[in-house]
């Protein structure tokens, strides 16, 4: 990639993201900036380089962003992980409005404006590109349905309308529309078999066509399974629509950004600043499973095995909601840091970002089907390959979680051998476990499924959470109630958030 060029488009990038951003100071002016980004100021040779920085801003690439957006957050609620800094409220379910805020203007004032950009200009006259307008479409569906996924209600077919003001839509009709969008691009890219998007500049796929085929229709499944408990026809009908389509089943069809030296994985940098271990509730399921990824995804505790669980294992967890007296940078020696890959670069390696794997589109079928054990077993055994392990006798392991200290119970009894009896349960226990470290993901799909099952918090500080029930929704944030504070009160007050903004308020999927 020419240095220069990405540079050049980075810098327009950014003035782009000022220039549409509804959630800053001076609005107005912004909004009329003459020197933001549109399709007559830039040459179309770039587009693929902004497509490049769209990928990369979504994921929340930069490391202090994936930090506020994700790992104080929803890696916390999904249980990957606890927090070592008594500062960090939020694994006590206090919502940081400094952290939210900044969670929320990365998408808004860094993603969604690339993800606008690269789709107008792909069908801006004299541009028109109609298998990279495709391509945008699925990554919009990408992007946006993390975000709806963390708040319920978001602007969505309004943004980047140049006005004051940007309405919020429904949960119901963003997703609705998702669905929509992907059977327009998936359309074209049919059309257009052996086409490429972006080429090079694509560092998912390099603009593999039928690579995006694979993935659109993988999404599909994945937003499919989650309204299934609002609308079921719509579930069934859609997951049928990916299945038929084709969805990923190799490893060689899985979605990872690619990292690089100047783009580093986000987590190699924040693991350096010793915040966070692993939680009790990995520590109990991988060490009862005995199970082969434990030392890829955590290191042995630099204080070796801990006396009190008499279990020889140096793999140890820490229990979420610590209070503020009782949690100290103290606590990282005798607790598991993330595993080798995950280390900063000089130590370990630089892992590509997960985007969707593989592993899930088999544990989505399975969850579909409830039944068929071959998609359970598949699934699992895709994610052992995807970390390079092969251990034929994990799937039909009885192995149970086990105690993670002394005095504590398991955090459940699931089996790893597939028991029809259990099999929501198993099911996504195990997607779980594959979709580490990918929280986001995890957080959506303990609150539609219960599943899996895990330790109540030591301390809760939200009045509205207590610490044995799980955030359903992130809190509107300030900047907006600054800035847009009459769409986002507007919102407050659809059906699906009932005139509340609290985090025991759930989003339209989530099951009352």
């Amino acid at each position: 990639m020419n240095r220069i060029k990405y540079l050049i488009i980075s810098a327009l990038i950014l003035t782009m993201g000022a220039g549409i951003n509804s959630c800053t100071d001076d609005f107005e002016e912004i909004n009329t900036n003459p020197l933001a980004l549109t399709a007559d100021k830039v040459d179309a040779s770039l587009i693929g380089l902004a497509f490049a920085q769209t990928q990369y801003n979504t994921v929340n690439g930069v490391h202090w962003r994936f930090q506020i957006s994700q790992n104080l957050f929803s890696d916390l609620y999904a249980q990957y992980y606890a927090t070592t800094q008594s500062n960090f409220d939020s694994d006590r379910y206090l919502q940081v409005g400094r952290w939210s805020d900044l969670a929320w203007t990365s998408f808004y004032g860094q993603a969604a404006p690339n993800i606008k950009f690269v789709e107008d200009f792909t069908m801006s006259e004299g541009n028109e590109d109609p298998v990279g307008n495709a391509v945008a479409k699925i990554w919009r569906v990408f992007g946006y349905h993390r975000i709806t996924d963390y708040y319920g209600p978001i602007p969505y077919f309004s943004f980047g309308n140049a006005e004051l003001a940007v309405p919020y839509d429904s949960q119901e009709s963003i997703y609705r529309d998702f669905f929509t969008t992907l059977d327009q691009a998936v359309g074209v890219l049919k059309a257009n078999p052996g086409g490429s998007a972006f080429g090079s500049n694509d560092q998912i796929y390099g603009g593999d066509v039928g690579k995006w085929l694979l993935f659109a229709s993988t999404l599909r499944l994945r937003l499919a399974l989650r309204v299934k408990a609002v609308d079921p026809q719509l579930a069934q009908t859609e997951a049928e629509k990916a299945v038929a389509d084709g969805v990923m089943e190799t490893g060689g069809d899985s979605a990872f950004l690619l990292t690089t030296d100047q783009s580093q994985n986000p987590i190699n940098t924040i693991t350096n600043w010793g915040e966070y271990r692993m939680s009790s509730d990995m520590e109990s399921v991988l060490k009862g499973y005995d199970d082969p990824r434990t030392p890829i995804y955590f290191s042995p505790a630099a204080n070796g095995d801990r006396d009190d669980d008499a279990d020889d294992s140096p793999f140890e967890g820490l229990r979420n909601g610590q209070s503020k007296i009782d949690i100290t940078a103290d606590q990282n020696s005798p607790h598991s840091d993330l595993g080798p890959n995950f280390l900063p670069s000089n130590l370990g390696g630089n892992p590509p970002v997960v985007v969707i794997r593989a592993a899930e589109a088999w544990l989505l079928r399975a969850e579909g089907a409830m039944e068929g054990w071959n998609m359970y077993n598949n699934g699992i055994n895709e994610s052992l390959a995807e970390w390079g392990v092969d251990d034929a006798n994990y799937v039909n392991s009885a192995a149970v979680p086990a105690s993670p200290e002394d005095g504590l119970a398991p955090v459940n009894t699931a089996p790893i051998k597939f028991d029809a009896g259990r099999a929501m349960e198993q099911i996504i226990t195990q997607k779980w476990l594959a979709l580490y470290p990918d929280g986001w993901e995890a957080w959506a799909v303990k609150r539609i499924t219960g599943f899996p099952v895990t330790y109540d918090r030591l301390n809760s500080e939200n009045p509205d959470v207590a610490a044995n029930e799980t955030m359903r929704k992130m809190q509107y944030v300030t900047s907006e109630f600054d800035n847009n504070r009459e769409a986002v009160d507007a919102a407050i007050q659809f059906p699906e958030n009932g005139g509340q903004d609290h985090g025991n308020v759930r989003v339209w999927w989530d099951p009352n």
